[in-house]
């Protein structure tokens, strides 16, 4: 039988650009003898990116899951809290039972649950690599029995997932018993969140809380683990508040700079401001193997604390890597004339002053403001 997608339509037109596009797609498959409903959400202005490549979130129990975690997606990825992605949900509604069968003796997948399980694997990624433009950086998102399900992959020696949003999950006795060892000896980085609520079902949450527990004993630097505890929340309120968090948490480090960081983290460096908004981003590469942009709104907050430490020589290499990074712009021009102007190279300042009035405005960087810095040299200069 051959692999095939079968669109059966679009809820927005893929020529709308600048909006998230959802298309709801069948997959016929080989290995569970049986089609499979998806809805897939592209990242906004995934058809003018074409050389892009972006995250997959893939979304157990689609039916009821895929709307919250697309939202999310879209939203902070729209404020650059995270990286634009791809979402794909399972609809399972009719099949979850069987979808997360296990033995009763072992706890391993079983009969269907084992075939949907390498159906995810062999027949699923394959082919949304073939036909969407995916990074290497995949989370797993699942609620309860789908939760459990995703967390075999883990015993697997090279998982297919790098993030597992945990909702609840409905962990098995071989799940319990050897996660806490894998995860302190992964040579993989594993981001691992797992949610519950005072109010979850009192199994589950005992459950869920001993993981926790065990989990925050592991000291592996490849692990980013976090987890909640969510007050007065049930087994199903705790995944609108859970998704949201997990986000937060497992881009903590790709968000842009924040007002607590300025003060905690920026401000109180050892090293230079120029190298800690280069580390920043280096790590934003090594750890979900993405390769994007310095942001104006980074540049601009390593240049307020280059201002209130009055280190202006920072601003050397600071202007040289604005003009990499975003050549169109003012603003490495501009950090040039503030390094010329404070170091006592006036004529040289005016220069810079004059390019960068040339270029595009940046923030709170106008074209207005060039002219005044312009005019006010040429005073002190009696030209």
């Amino acid at each position: 039988m051959k692999k095939t997608i079968l669109l059966l339509c679009s809820l927005i037109a893929s020529s709308q650009l600048g909006f998230s596009q959802v298309e709801y797609k069948v997959l016929e498959s080989e290995k569970l003898q049986t089609k499979r409903q998806l809805k897939i959400q592209l990242p906004r202005n995934y058809k003018s990116n074409v050389k892009k490549s972006y995250p997959l979130v893939l979304v157990f129990d689609g039916d009821y899951l895929f709307e919250p975690v697309a939202g999310n997606v879209d939203y902070y990825s729209y404020w650059e809290d995270m990286p634009e992605a791809l979402v794909v949900g399972i609809n399972q509604s009719k099949t979850r039972m069987d979808d997360t069968k296990y033995d009763l003796e072992n706890y391993l997948p079983v009969d269907q649950g084992a075939d949907f399980f390498e159906f995810i694997g062999e027949e699923l990624l394959p082919l949304l690599e073939k036909n969407y433009r995916i990074s290497n950086f995949r989370i797993v998102v699942g609620h309860d029995l789908t939760a459990n399900l995703m967390n075999y992959y883990l015993l697997k020696e090279n998982p297919i997932f790098d993030g597992y949003i945990n909702l609840s999950a409905d962990y098995t006795d071989v799940i319990k018993n050897n996660l806490p060892g894998i995860l302190s000896k992964s040579k993989e980085k594993i981001w691992y969140y797992i949610a519950t609520g005072t109010d979850d079902a009192d199994l589950l949450k005992e459950s869920n809380l001993q993981m926790i527990n065990s989990l925050k004993e592991i000291e592996n630097e490849k692990l980013y683990f976090y987890d909640d505890n969510f007050e007065e929340a049930t087994h199903y309120s705790l995944v609108g508040r859970a998704i949201p968090k997990a986000i937060e948490d497992i881009f903590s480090v790709y968000r842009p700079i924040t007002s607590k960081d300025y003060q905690e983290k920026v401000l109180k460096t050892k090293g230079t401001f120029y190298n800690y908004l280069v580390d920043k981003y280096e790590v934003i590469q090594k750890l979900y193997e993405l390769d994007i942009k310095i942001r104006v709104s980074d540049f601009m907050t390593i240049s307020s604390a280059i201002e209130k430490k009055k280190e202006f020589e920072q601003y050397e290499d600071l202007g040289k890597l604005a003009q990499k990074e975003h050549p169109e712009s003012m603003i490495g021009s501009y950090f040039l004339a503030r390094y010329n102007e404070e170091l006592g190279k006036p004529k040289r300042a005016l220069k810079e002053y004059q390019e960068a009035f040339s270029l595009n405005e940046a923030s709170y960087l106008t074209k207005d403001m060039m002219i005044e810095k312009i005019n006010s040299l040429k005073a002190d200069l009696g030209l």
